[in-house]
């Protein structure tokens, strides 16, 4: 599977989603991305289901991505992707209630590797303690788990992540802090199931000047040399 059907593009900065994420989408439908997603945070749920609709008529694979922790908070963001219509449930800490409630859905649901708090979010834990979460969310009935590997603080960020993509055995998305051709490359090196990005194409990362759509560009265009 090449780089550019792996990658997500969050219409998300700083962990919340844009205020003109529906803009942002609909300049930039059209261009050779197949997953989209945004936070659970920033827009009103009534604009929220109207974007997951437009990415879904876009022939889109669509995620929502929940950073909240308490277990009321992370149920109440699986109600809403259910309610939106997504496909993709990331994140949330992981709760048995919640895992429960998604099996009854048709989500596919990829909680949080490891110790994940604050915001923007950090990753703490080992490796070891990770996967071993990982075995129990797949005996549960998870599709895979969400890994906020570059915003590991324990340690390596390059290690932690290679060395949990290499020994998962389900499906790894590899979220935040992607945001550089360098770590574009590593990801590549790592292959994980998915990675997403999304600050970077607002923050101008790659097209200094450029819109939200230009710096999209420049990604694809660089994923498909990969």
């Amino acid at each position: 599977m090449s780089m550019l059907d792996k990658i997500i593009i969050m219409l998300t900065h700083n962990d919340k989603t844009v205020p003109d994420a529906i803009e942002c989408f609909e300049s930039s439908k059209d261009l050779p991305v197949k997953m989209w997603g945004f936070k659970d945070v920033g827009m009103a749920p009534d604009q929220m289901k109207i974007l997951c609709q437009k990415m879904h008529d876009a022939g889109k694979e669509t995620f929502l991505e929940v950073v909240t922790y308490t277990e009321e908070e992370c149920m109440r963001g699986a109600k809403l992707a259910v309610e939106c219509g997504f496909d993709y449930l990331l994140g949330t800490i992981y709760y048995d209630s919640v895992a429960e409630y998604v099996k009854t859905t048709d989500l596919k649901y990829c909680p949080f590797a490891g110790k994940v708090s604050e915001s923007p979010s950090i990753l703490q834990g080992t490796v070891e303690d990770m996967l071993a979460q990982e075995a129990s969310f797949a005996a549960k009935g998870c599709f895979g788990t969400d890994l906020l590997g570059y915003r590991y603080v324990d340690g390596d960020p390059d290690k932690l992540s290679a060395e949990y993509i290499k020994h998962a055995k389900h499906p790894v998305v590899l979220a935040g802090s992607i945001a550089s051709e360098e770590r574009m490359k590593r990801v590549k090196e790592m292959n994980p199931w998915a990675f997403t990005m999304g600050s970077a194409l607002f923050n101008k990362n790659f097209v200094k000047d450029g819109s939200f759509r230009d710096n999209l560009e420049y990604v694809v265009d660089f994923l498909q040399t990969l």
